[in-house]
């Protein structure tokens, strides 16, 4: 599979279990788990057809630019350089700001406008919603509906410019979906299969597959700052998994050393140092060398630490606490927001979700302004001002999961809700 334009992006960087409780499920809606008949394989790249992944995935067949920094070589790496407030992208400025949230037991999208922070539409989708996707390219928010423990999972195409869903695509488990560097293929997390698949990213037709056996429950990652692996958790192994999605190889993987740990989101560090990994069981946040794939230590944040967002200005990270160790649970859990500094790795300050919450995964706003989250457990979106940490909450459907803010700074999407470079 050719990585031309990713090879560009390497000249750019200069570094690049437990006996505890009887609920580990901390993302789906249960602990099940379908055995796939593929999960005894060695980690391997197995090719389904002899097709060659475009090295471009815009419709119009325009070939992205090389993602290569204008900055000179002196410059200090920044991961994040082109998120912040002034960097929309022309194909997506003219967007009206809206919040797409996947309800996963309710099988729809609630879709919000951000001005009103009123509900505009809900859209009838696939099985199990889990998490918006914004595209390589940024013209499709897709949409990944699970369907736990079945085989009817399928990804819902909503265009990013007008807000209207297309018709869904079968896609058995996507948990998760992220993006090769270049564009040139989706990254399906078939959670329950213990598996990544490469796939078309227009049309989800599938490529190859990489079988990563002992990542029980992988869900999450990132992209080192060169993008020569990611780094994926696995929830119910207490791993993570180190994997080079262009030569589909397991490079590397490792068990984190608190008791009943339970890996949830990932997201690396703007000097491109450090993953910041969080775990929902022990209440806080992993720090692990990028360099030698080792802890490097831990801060608490709050019970059920889950997801990650970054800041607009990329100096701070947002850790939701869900305000539990279980999934699911009831509502009204102590919930909250630790603002945790790159640079120190110190928690800054903390926000409570007022009544009780708990918050989940988001984004925030093209301006930085506010951070928006779905609450798991409670039926609601929580609006945060990110100066104060006012807290605003809307109901939508049941257990809304991981929303997108959508128009987003940025060049690409790494996939996720909006992991953009």
């Amino acid at each position: 599979m050719s990585l031309e334009a990713a090879a560009l992006i390497v000249a750019m960087v200069g570094t690049t279990q437990a006996a505890h409780a009887p609920d580990r499920s901390g993302c789906r809606s249960s602990g099940a788990i379908l055995t796939a008949a593929s999960a005894a394989a060695p980690a391997t790249l197995v090719a389904e057809d002899n097709a060659a992944v475009p090295a471009s995935v815009g419709s119009d067949g325009v070939t992205p630019a090389p993602l290569v920094s204008d900055a000179p070589a002196a410059t200090a790496l920044n991961i994040y350089s082109e998120i912040g407030a002034d960097k929309l992208s022309p194909s997506v400025a003219a967007a009206t700001p809206r919040v797409y949230v996947p309800n996963h037991s309710s099988n729809t999208v609630s879709v919000i406008d951000v001005a009103t922070q009123k509900i505009v539409q809900t859209i009838r989708v696939g099985r199990g919603p889990e998490h918006i996707i914004p595209s390589w390219d940024l013209k499709t928010l897709w949409v990944a509906n699970n369907a736990n423990q079945t085989t009817q999972g399928s990804m819902t195409p909503i265009d990013a410019a007008t807000g209207k869903a297309g018709p869904s695509v079968p896609v058995n488990d996507p948990y998760n979906m992220y993006f090769m560097p270049d564009g040139s293929a989706a990254i399906i997390v078939a959670e329950a299969y213990h598996r990544l698949e490469l796939r078309d990213p227009q049309t989800m037709a599938l490529k190859s597959t990489i079988e990563t056996p002992d990542c029980k429950g992988i869900n999450h990652g990132d992209y080192a700052a060169d993008y020569s692996f990611m780094v994926f958790t696995c929830e119910f192994s207490g791993k993570l998994m180190k994997v080079d999605i262009k030569n589909g190889v397991v490079l590397d993987q490792l068990s984190l050393s608190m008791l009943g740990s339970m890996p949830q989101d990932v997201r690396l560090t703007p000097d491109g140092k450090t993953f910041f990994v969080t775990d929902m069981w022990n209440d806080g946040v992993y720090f692990i060398d990028a360099g030698s794939f080792k802890e490097n230590g831990f801060v608490h944040t709050g019970p059920g630490a889950h997801g990650l967002t970054t800041s607009r200005d990329g100096t701070k990270i947002y850790v939701s606490n869900r305000g539990s160790n279980r999934m699911p649970d009831r509502a009204g859990k102590p919930g909250s927001v630790a603002v945790l500094d790159f640079a120190s790795k110190q928690v800054e300050r903390t926000w409570l979700i007022p009544g009780g919450g708990s918050p989940d995964m988001g984004n925030v706003t093209a301006d930085g302004k506010q951070l928006w989250l779905s609450g798991r457990f409670d039926g609601q979106v929580y609006v945060l001002d990110t100066d104060s940490g006012a807290v605003t909450k809307i109901n939508v459907g049941i257990e809304p999961h991981g929303l997108t803010v959508w128009p987003q700074p940025g060049r690409f999407s790494l996939g996720h809700t909006g992991n953009m470079r």
